[in-house]
């Protein structure tokens, strides 16, 4: 086999090179790290990276060690639209065989982001994410979820508290939210990675940091990390002050999403393909094979049969052949 999961997506060329992709401890002949978010970024440095010069920077953010960064004349980064920083990688083996790693990836615009488009090179293997690989998970446009959530914070009439990924959603949440007639305060953890974000795209945050000193009232809104929303100061919050609270996810999609998370207010905006743009993915890339990775694998690759005809597996971890597929 030449594509493998194990600690990350593992592709063996014909020289026997390894290119290993987004591992926590990364090990191969040529490393690879498509974001940085936390379950795509090491835990390990190894001693270099092929990675965006943003991305370099998040980690930066977010890791105490820093590896060099690597160029490879076989790998070609290709913007993923997913977050700041997001790549694709399209790995060339001397054999003539063109493998594309997608990382996770999104094909729409988003704000001063622009989705994902198909790499010019003719693509043999295609390995695509499918966190949203079901038929359920179709989202509205950005614009429209954008404009709810945008709407819900002006007739709110309590301070707000908005649950979103660091990296990333956080940022357009505050746009989104600057927007609106609201004071706009944002946590360290959230801060720390605007600052990079403010230099690659030249953007401004209207926002205040958060912390002991500040007491929310009804015209502020206060941006969190999505795992902090069952934390025992997110509720002292919420009693203290009335607060409201909202998330923004594709997972919003399913009405329980609201219901498991405690929220008042959910709105379908993600920074993922949803499955019909998964589907469109693959039939613009038009590989010889498609491997699908975290997420909704086999559902996946089951519909990227049916429905394109194309030859797909599911990845599963530490497979040693296709028989085990």
């Amino acid at each position: 086999m030449t594509v493998r999961y194990r600690d990350g997506i593992e592709v063996t060329l014909s020289t026997g090179e390894r290119v290993v992709c987004d591992a926590d401890e990364p090990d191969g002949d040529v490393n690879v790290v498509s974001h940085a978010h936390g379950d795509h970024l090491y835990e390990r440095a190894p001693g270099a990276v092929v990675w965006s010069p943003l991305t370099r920077e998040l980690a930066a953010v977010r890791r105490d060690e820093l590896p060099a960064t690597a160029t490879d004349d076989r790998l070609t980064l290709v913007d993923a639209g997913h977050v700041p920083g997001a790549r694709a990688v399209v790995i060339e083996d001397p054999d003539g065989t063109t493998y594309c790693y997608t990382g996770d990836l999104s094909t729409r615009d988003h704000r001063y982001l622009g989705g994902f488009e198909p790499p010019e090179a003719e693509v043999d293997t295609l390995v695509i994410e499918s966190t949203y690989g079901e038929p359920e998970y179709v989202f509205p446009p950005p614009a429209e979820a954008a404009a709810a959530f945008r709407e819900w914070v002006r007739e709110t009439d309590t301070p707000v508290l908005v649950f979103a990924y660091s990296l990333g959603r956080a940022q357009e949440v505050q746009l989104i939210l600057g927007e609106t007639d609201r004071q706009v305060y944002v946590t360290e953890a959230v801060a720390a990675l605007n600052d990079p974000i403010v230099d690659a795209f030249d953007l401004a945050f209207d926002v205040a940091r958060y912390g002991g000193d500040v007491t929310l009232d009804s015209g502020d809104a206060l941006v969190l990390p999505s795992q902090t929303n069952r934390l025992s100061f997110v509720e002292t919050l919420v009693e203290e002050t009335g607060a409201q609270k909202a998330a923004l996810s594709g997972w919003a999609v399913d009405s329980s999403f609201r219901f498991a998370g405690g929220y008042d207010a959910t709105f379908p905006l993600s920074d993922h393909c949803d499955f019909e743009e998964l589907l469109a993915v693959v039939d613009a890339v038009d590989p010889e094979r498609v491997y699908t990775c975290h997420g909704s694998t086999d559902s996946l690759a089951r519909e990227v049969r049916s429905r394109l005809g194309y030859e797909a597996r599911a990845l599963k971890r530490n497979q040693t052949s296709l028989g085990e597929f």
